[in-house]
């Protein structure tokens, strides 16, 4: 029962990858966001609490990068949730980002997602984008930038009552 759950798995992966490499290579996909991806946003009373600091993170985890670039924008997640919710909460939130954000996991959620897995038959990994890539890049910032702002409208740090 667990080889053929190990082989469903690795089947799985192997159609991700090859439906990835058959897919258009070097175009950014539309920003999008779910928050804290695979966390909480806030607390009880503040649902919403830190949710900003992760939008934030994840348009730069959109647009990729280099391995500095990357380092940087968990650095500022970090200190975003610090000032929102404290050290205990940046620090175990920024453990589980270093941890799971990399470019080599295949999830919605990695360093670049914005971008293709693979890019020209490479994993893309952490990449410097080029000439095109900050193009597109820049085309596509204002209707980013208009997804936070939504984001922003429809999720507010304000604070709740328990019903």
């Amino acid at each position: 029962m667990r080889f053929a759950f190990v082989l469903t798995q690795v089947g799985c992966l192997m159609l991700l990858i090859a439906s990835s490499c058959h897919a258009e290579t070097g175009t950014l996909k539309p920003f999008a966001t779910d928050g804290c991806s695979m966390w909480i946003d806030g607390t009880p009373s503040q649902p919403y609490l830190w949710r900003h600091c992760c939008v934030a993170h994840d348009k730069s985890y959109w647009m990729g990068g280099s391995l500095q670039e990357r380092r940087a924008a968990d650095d500022k997640l970090r200190a975003c949730v610090a000032d929102q919710a404290g050290k205990a909460m940046a620090g175990y939130m920024y453990f589980f980002v270093r941890s799971g954000g990399s470019p080599y996991w295949l999830t919605p959620y990695r360093w670049g997602y914005g971008w293709s897995y693979m890019d020209g038959g490479q994993l893309r990994g952490y990449k410097t984008l080029t000439g095109d890539e900050l193009e597109q890049l820049n085309h596509l910032l204002p209707s980013a930038d208009q997804v936070i702002a939504n984001d922003a409208a429809t999720h507010p740090v304000t604070k709740t009552t328990a019903k």
